[in-house]
């Protein structure tokens, strides 16, 4: 759009002053008319915890509404992180598509946009939109260090990792990975995505700043084994950053990587799932790790999944049924 056509300022008012020092719980309000409420509005719940001038961190879950690590570890952290104990400001937005959060599904109950395929969204357009457009205008502007947590919803289930992208700009790249080998998840990704366009990863990237993300289980539900990393991981980003006062508590890290897009298999059929190999088996190229069954009839032979290359398990399919083009397996390789 040209300078003669600029953008409308966004409809999001905070409740927040994000320049001030101490500790603020309010809202992003967005103003949504429905039947329900003429003159109604989406409170997205925000956090700021500020002292003094030092860097910003933007620290951000639910941008999935089913995926739950990322909202437990910031609630907890937006209750207790003291501002003495900080320098510069942290910014938290447990969930950031708040009605899908609240729905425990994937996507916007609203408009059913995908908010991590909605960036750099627009003050004119869906109410997912509206809410891409403030982080991209707004809040993303402030930060200097972004973390965005991710499990696999209702749909995946992932080895619990924290990872960063393979980027043109190395420099970036590196304070990348640096953070991730901070965060101390069991396993540290460098990632490939499969469908990048719209995503906040992308957009936060092509604006410089430094970005981390997760994958830290799924199944739609969150174990206490995947919290304690999440809550452990946050702190020592906030730390690395050095925005959080104290040292790292540093945790055996594996390195694994994407290399391609023959990781990712997907079903061809629908049925039922069988799983051959379970999160972190070692598997080869050409072996079968998982079957689909039709289930419209008996006596008819499963279908087979191969993977596409050596390494290990890092993803599957969840639950049981599957249907056409859905994401079966994640192979990654390790280091």
């Amino acid at each position: 759009m040209t300078s003669a056509n600029p953008l409308p300022p966004s409809p999001i008012t905070p409740t927040v002053d994000f320049d001030r020092d101490g500790v603020q719980h309010g809202f992003l309000r967005l103003p949504y008319s429905r039947d329900e409420s003429a003159w109604g509005s989406v409170m997205i719940p925000v956090a700021v915890i500020r002292n003094g001038n030092g860097p910003t961190a933007l620290l951000t879950g639910g941008n999935h509404g089913d995926e739950y690590e990322g909202p437990i570890a910031l609630s907890d952290l937006a209750r207790t992180l003291d501002p003495k104990d900080i320098n510069g400001t942290v910014i938290i937005v447990p969930a950031m598509n708040y009605p899908a959060f609240r729905a425990g599904t994937r996507t916007s109950p609203v408009d059913k946009g995908n908010m991590n395929r909605s960036f750099p969204g627009r003050p004119d357009g869906t109410v997912t939109q509206k809410i891409a457009d403030y982080f991209t205008r707004e809040l993303l502007p402030r930060a200097d260090v972004v973390l965005d947590f991710h499990s696999g919803g209702k749909t995946l289930d992932f080895l619990p990792f924290a990872a960063a992208h393979v980027l043109p700009d190395k420099a970036q790249e590196a304070r990348g990975f640096d953070a991730v080998r901070a965060f101390s998840a069991p396993w540290s990704m460098r990632m490939l995505e499969i469908d990048a366009v719209g995503m906040y990863d992308t957009t936060v990237e092509e604006l410089g700043k430094t970005f981390v993300t997760t994958e830290l289980g799924g199944g739609g539900t969150a174990r206490a084994e995947t919290i304690r990393i999440a809550k452990r991981g946050v702190r020592n980003f906030l730390r690395h950053t050095g925005i959080l006062s104290g040292d790292v508590d540093l945790h055996e890290t594996r390195w694994i990587d994407m290399p391609s897009a023959d990781c990712f298999s997907f079903a061809e059929d629908a049925g039922l799932i069988e799983t051959m190999a379970d999160l972190g088996d070692p598997v080869a190229a050409g072996q079968v790790i998982a079957r689909i069954y039709p289930m419209g009839r008996t006596g008819t032979a499963p279908a087979e999944i191969k993977a596409g290359l050596s390494g290990i398990l890092a993803a599957r399919h969840f639950p049981g049924l599957v249907n056409p083009g859905d994401c079966v397996s994640v192979i990654a390789v390790t280091e």
